[in-house]
């Protein structure tokens, strides 16, 4: 087990945290009440890590002490037990440590991820469902509330386009690295021959209304339609589904998972939020790139990995080098392997 308090810069963390609670009982704060929330956001994710490292270092202390007693007592079960539990603190610690590079505000959001099926028809619908069911079983192993928002059937298999929400530590931190376009190679169902699919998937921060986006009532259009679906007993007999348009910018969102045309409406105001806080991001973005003569990355066609089902079994991420065959075991949400690479390829930068 390595050195994880200095690795971990607790000493600094603990700086920090006490500097941030010096600020949050200064009543001079909160005569700025955006300046205020900032702040005590960042006390509380200071206090959340240094919380976290805690509560390792007890677990590292009960394994340690039960190795010892294995040892003296000569109890090979018990030893057995004490190293798997050595190395499950050890790839948790890894995770731990990763977060420490999570500077943007916004990391422990909750994350709004997108899916649409890009180029490549019927299969590029199909490949935008596998996304979306490999996404939901990484959230599931990783014991992450997720819930789906909006998904639109595609015509004859898979969709063409799905919202949902991942939640739990740092869920922003951890996915926004999946955002950009996803390649899948493989034989194809419908044409019998190899076929090459797109699909993109966005990754934004859930934000509140009053966060850092202003959003005037006269600035939208809210309707409200039948939510779709299978048919049956889960198709709503109720105008529950709710559309919203933003109008300075036509940016249009909904959502039909909820009966409740009250929460639907809640839920597509969050995504709209998240939506109009990319936009400004990447108007930023772009302004900096334009003072700096740089050409600014295009998003939509970034393709950041490809997935190959055929002639061979492959999963590689075009930025970091990092590659499997077990192109299954990724689809089935093993995607741990992708999320830590990128994430320390951006510390290494």
């Amino acid at each position: 087990m390595p050195n994880s308090e200095t690795a971990f810069e607790l000493a600094s963390l603990r700086a920090e945290r006490d500097a941030l609670a010096a600020k949050a009982e200064s009543p001079d704060l909160w005569e700025t009440p955006l300046r205020a929330k900032e702040v005590m956001q960042a006390l509380r994710s200071a206090e959340g890590k240094i919380a976290r490292y805690e509560a390792l270092a007890r677990a590292v202390e009960d394994a340690c002490t039960l190795a010892e007693l294995a040892e003296e007592e000569k109890d090979e079960a018990a030893r057995a037990e004490a190293e798997a539990e050595l190395r499950r603190l050890s790839a948790e610690l890894d995770h731990a440590l990763l977060e420490v590079s999570f500077t943007n505000p916004h990391d422990e959001r909750t994350a709004i991820v997108h899916i649409h099926a890009g180029a490549g028809g019927h299969d590029a619908c199909e490949w935008a469902e596998m996304l979306l069911r490999m996404y939901l079983r990484w959230a599931e192993a990783k014991d992450r509330p997720a819930a789906l928002l909006d998904r639109e059937d595609g015509e004859e298999a898979g969709i063409r386009g799905a919202t949902f929400t991942v939640g739990g530590p740092f869920a922003f931190g951890w996915l926004k690295g999946e955002h950009g376009v996803h390649r899948l190679v493989r034989i194809s169902p419908f044409s019998g021959r190899r076929e090459t699919s797109f699909a993109s998937v966005e990754v934004l921060p859930e934000l509140d209304e009053d966060d850092e986006i202003e959003i005037r009532p006269e600035e939208l259009r809210i309707d409200t339609f039948r939510a779709g679906g299978h048919g049956g007993q889960h198709v709503n007999k109720t105008d529950s589904a709710v559309r919203i348009t933003h109008l300075p910018t036509g940016i249009v969102v909904k959502c039909q998972s909820e009966r409740s045309q009250h929460k639907n409406r809640a839920n597509a105001m969050k995504i709209l939020v998240a939506r109009l806080y990319e936009l400004r991001e990447a108007e930023r973005r772009a302004e900096r790139d334009r003072i700096a003569g740089a050409k600014g990355e295009i998003a939509w066609g970034n393709q950041i990995r490809s997935y190959v089902l055929h002639p061979y079994q492959m999963v590689k991420d075009h930025r970091t080098g990092c590659e499997t065959s077990d192109a299954q075991g990724v689809l089935d949400g093993a995607l741990d392997p992708f999320l830590e690479a990128n994430l320390r390829e951006k510390v290494r930068a």
